[in-house]
């Protein structure tokens, strides 16, 4: 995601569909390509961490206006209505989905890194998307793939997507230890990466630090904010907080700023290694860098820190394929236990006591478009949902305090209006960031599932008006 991030969709041809439709604006016409931010991605990464604060200040307000943990699903449904709730619904299947398609692309080019690390090779088409929008080049610089279609499919990444779905069917158990040893795991592999890479850096390679002005800014952080998503579940725990006036926004803040340090050190490291140029369509561009500088060099520390920052990056994002799974599963079980969606979605397996139906169905629907489909084609409709549910999250919150003023709540944004506001805006700004195609797809996804609400849920939903017998 951060090589997409950086060096963007490359183009030689001017084609309104893949112009943000930022650039359409302050341009007045269409751009070659998709800009990317360039070294100045770590502007990026500020920007987008000032962004989730907002948004993550008014999820928590939303979140603790009722006493249970959930989603952003079960807080709409209980505080802003039906037609609401399903629309943030919708969009977080949208957002589960195409978040792990594109992590599970993401997987399937860093376990070819691995085999390459122990010398065993496949045959490209069986380990690459069927889709590659800027083609596929060896570590020279030689296309392997054209731009475009190919036959071929990523079976690592639709194999990895089926394995975690079937063990989502039996039953797992979220250990918070697990999860902490999984997070402590990333965060070494982070640091192991910049404190080795840091003394092959060329200064010359931040110059322009800016290649593409603001625009650019605006494109990658557009596209980066996919490693943002999730940092709303802190949001959820007003209701445990001993003083949540002071303690999330504390919490929020804190985090963010965390992540955001650990993401601009990788930003920063990784283009000072190699052009930044020379990541853009790469699913693996940490490991990639690290292997160049390692035959580069021959340093035998390179070499074997390649091999952590991989094994790293493989569990990280399988614990998100997994956290991500299950929760789409579990959108799917909550929209059907409100009748919104078929019953035989919130039906549990008579054994394992899942919602196997629902699992099985979410995990075929994000496999196969996973084997052919590139990385940064599908994170962009991921963010777009994303985006457009915290923006009706950040309204839904100024709209309860004009109707419901006396409501409780555990944790009020402070400010009056204004970080409300400010997220709604900063959240269409980022948005705007995204190629007008993803906009597209988007309204096109956001049109079927109104039309699913207006003729099939809202009939036989539990508020529906029951006819007389």
């Amino acid at each position: 995601m951060i090589g997409t991030a950086i060096a963007g969709n490359p183009s030689a041809l001017v084609n309104w569909k893949a112009s943000p439709v930022i650039d359409l604006v302050l341009h007045h016409g269409a751009v070659a390509g998709r800009p990317g931010a360039g070294p100045a991605l770590a502007i990026s990464l500020i920007l987008v961490a000032i962004v989730c604060a907002f948004t993550g200040l008014c999820y928590a307000e939303l979140a603790s206006m009722i006493p249970i943990a959930g989603s952003a699903y079960t807080y709409s449904y209980a505080t802003l209505g039906e037609l609401v709730a399903w629309i943030i619904g919708w969009d977080l299947i949208l957002e589960y989905a195409f978040a792990n398609m594109s992590v599970s692309v993401g997987f399937a080019a860093h376990m070819v890194d691995l085999f390459d690390w122990f010398g065993l090779h496949f045959d490209p088409k069986w380990i690459s998307p069927a889709y590659l929008p800027l083609g596929l080049q060896d570590l020279s610089g030689a296309d392997i793939y054209k731009e475009g279609w190919h036959f071929g499919f990523n079976i690592p990444a639709f194999l990895i997507v089926l394995l975690i779905t079937y063990v989502l069917v039996i039953g797992i158990r979220e250990s918070a230890h697990t999860n902490n040893m999984m997070v402590l795991v990333k965060i070494i592999a982070i640091l192991v990466f910049i404190f080795v890479s840091v003394s092959f850096i060329h200064p010359n390679y931040y110059h322009p630090f800016i290649p593409n002005g603001f625009p650019g800014i605006l494109a990658g952080g557009s596209i980066i904010f996919f490693t943002y998503i999730g940092f709303d579940g802190i949001s959820t725990a007003a209701e445990e907080c001993k003083n949540p006036q002071r303690d999330m926004p504390i919490g929020i803040i804190a985090t963010l700023l965390i992540c955001t340090v650990l993401y601009v050190g990788v930003s920063l490291t990784l283009c000072g290694i190699v052009p930044w140029q020379s990541v853009a369509g790469n699913a693996a561009p940490v490991v990639t860098a690290l292997k160049k500088l390692t035959l580069e060099t021959g340093s035998p520390l390179l070499h074997w820190a390649r091999l952590f920052v991989v094994g790293g990056a493989i569990m990280g994002m399988i614990s998100s394929i997994l956290v991500s799974q299950m929760g789409q599963a579990r959108i799917w079980f909550a929209m059907s236990r409100d009748r919104l969606l078929p019953d035989y979605f919130s039906r549990v397996h008579p054994r394992y006591r899942t919602p196997a139906i629902a699992t099985w169905i979410a995990g075929i629907l994000v496999a196969m478009p996973a084997g052919l489909f590139d990385v940064g084609t599908l994170a962009e409709l991921s963010n777009i949902g994303t985006l457009f549910a915290f923006v009706l999250v950040s309204i839904g919150v100024l709209m309860l305090r004009r109707n419901e003023p006396e409501r409780h709540r555990g944790f009020r944004v402070a400010g009056g209006p204004i970080i409300p506001v400010l997220s709604v805006v900063f959240c269409l700004v980022l948005m705007a960031g995204l190629p007008v195609i993803t906009w597209f797809r988007f309204f096109i996804w956001l049109i079927i599932g109104l039309a699913v609400y207006f003729f099939y849920s809202k009939k036989r939903s539990e508020f529906a008006t029951k006819k007389p017998e």
